[in-house]
């Protein structure tokens, strides 16, 4: 079996080395500093238990890498539809697209019953070339619940968490996603295969779509927002419209909406990743989160008063900073 990791940072650099004590032939897809420091040194992942080097494929240069079976993309949202002819051209006749990217996934609707079944999603795939290229058959969904950072080039730290939670669009349990399931569990990862992916998706979404452009705009960290009655109604109310959103489309959520600021609360002082991204000067991924929530509220002609109003002013805030995606 061959993986490829597309975008070796601190999420597809902790997976590539988990991976690597498995049967597959992994490569990883990286550039600057970080892949010079692994080709040179090597890929140090620092855990809990200590510390380990491993010594992977690593390049810049997708066309040098043979037919793969997986190509899991851990890229921001943003990055991705820069570079898709390169993954398309990676993948064997039969290979699998993964899209451990956060927020939601180009493919949503593919194959979805009802109204909406195989519309394109604009703020995610813009010129149509995800769906075009990648093809939405290809494709398996994987929510990512990890936290890694990346200390310095060629270096990973794990924080806490093992789970990528894998589902096809339809449901079905195939032979691929059953074989990438196992092979993540024989890595030591938690990888269950859901029949619902899109309900994975939509609660990992809940909270990103909230608290990410609310601690950019405040500069606050998890344990505020989600404790500070003004921040927590803000939140909760951009929840609440997500979640008509989502229901209408026939997701079910497993928690409610106090359970799950309460579980972000308990997160404790936290810096959200996008305003760790605006502090560093880098792009940020609100189309994945925000604006395409906005598009599929108009979709199912649902309003989105508060979500509206904070995507307005976060696009301003990173437009500002020179940080819109």
């Amino acid at each position: 079996m061959r993986i490829c990791i597309y975008g070796a940072g601190a999420i597809g650099g902790y997976l590539g080395a988990m991976l690597a004590s498995t049967a597959a032939e992994v490569s990883l897809i990286a550039r600057g500093p970080h892949l010079q420091a692994m080709q040179s040194r090597g890929l140090k992942l620092i855990t809990a238990e200590g510390e380990s080097i491993h010594r992977l494929n690593c390049t810049d240069k997708p066309e040098s890498l043979p037919p793969q079976d997986f190509v899991i993309v851990t890229l921001k949202a943003h990055s991705v539809p820069k570079i898709v002819p390169q993954i398309a051209a990676l993948l064997a006749p039969g290979g699998a697209v993964v899209t451990a990217v956060n927020g939601i996934p180009w493919w949503y609707f593919y194959g979805l019953e009802g109204p909406h079944e195989n519309k394109r999603l604009r703020s995610v795939d813009p010129d149509d070339q995800q769906w075009q290229q990648l093809q939405p058959q290809r494709a398996i969904g994987c929510v990512v619940y990890p936290a890694c950072d990346l200390v310095e080039p060629g270096v990973i730290r794990h924080v806490e968490g093992n789970r990528f939670t894998l589902g096809e669009p339809s449901g079905e349990k195939t032979e691929r996603v059953i074989a990438l399931s196992q092979i993540f569990i024989e890595a030591g990862l938690k990888a269950p295969v859901r029949p619902r992916i899109r309900d994975d998706i939509w609660v990992k979404l809940w909270g990103n779509l909230c608290f990410n452009p609310i601690s950019v705009l405040t500069h606050a960290t998890l344990d505020i927002i989600a404790t500070e009655p003004g921040t927590r109604a803000i939140a909760a109310g951009m929840m609440a419209e997500a979640q008509q959103i989502a229901e209408s489309l026939g997701v079910k959520f497993a928690v409610d909406i106090e359970k799950r600021i309460n579980g972000a609360a308990g997160v404790g002082a936290h810096k959200t990743s996008m305003l760790q991204d605006l502090e560093q000067g880098r792009p940020m991924e609100i189309d994945a989160l925000l604006t395409v929530v906005q598009e599929m509220g108009a979709m199912t002609s649902i309003a989105t008063p508060i979500i509206d109003i904070v995507l307005g002013l976060v696009i301003q805030r990173a437009q500002q900073a020179a940080c819109y995606g």
